[in-house]
């Protein structure tokens, strides 16, 4: 009798599944599709590419500063890179129209690029007031303060040292 139960119990809910194609699909709240970088907000601590369970996550550097390259077509969609972000540069959205043809596989690559500042006091070349530290240090800065932000690391603490920027 207890199979009768449960087959009438699923008829009169019908239907179970989307009418995809027919309809719209919906999207679970908590469902984790594409990646999105923030350019402005990455700091290039490459946490994301320790963490990356497919190894999609790549930073390549030159003179000028260092790319951040993402392969879809690696992403395993595990919101690691996500969750350890220190700044919350990387967002994985709902969007999941990632098909594409066998021939496309390797252009399914987003790119951020991150360009290197030059210090004004020795002329070396980092990547400026985007690292982490630097952004919580410096959140409410004065005019003084403000001309650390354009300095290397070694010359703030020089400066820092000396006290001439006070």
């Amino acid at each position: 009798m207890g199979i009768l139960k449960l087959l009438f119990d699923n008829l009169r809910k019908w239907p179970a599944t989307d009418a995809f194609p027919f309809g719209p699909a919906t999207t679970p709240a908590a469902y984790r599709g594409k990646v999105v970088i923030d350019e402005a907000a990455c700091v290039a601590c490459k946490m994301c590419e320790h963490v990356c369970a497919g190894g999609a996550i790549r930073f390549t550097e030159d003179a000028a500063g260092m790319d951040f390259l993402i392969w879809h077509n690696s992403c395993v969609s595990c919101g690691l890179c996500e969750v350890y972000c220190p700044t919350k540069a990387i967002k994985l959205t709902t969007d999941w129209h990632r098909a594409h043809l066998q021939e496309d596989k390797y252009k399914q690559v987003d790119r951020a690029r991150i360009p290197f500042a030059t210090c004004p006091s020795c002329g070396v070349k980092f990547l400026g007031a985007r690292d982490a530290l630097t952004k919580v240090a410096f959140k409410s800065v004065g005019q003084n303060e403000t001309r650390l932000l354009d300095l290397c690391a070694d010359c703030r603490r020089a400066a820092s040292r000396t006290g001439a920027m006070r």
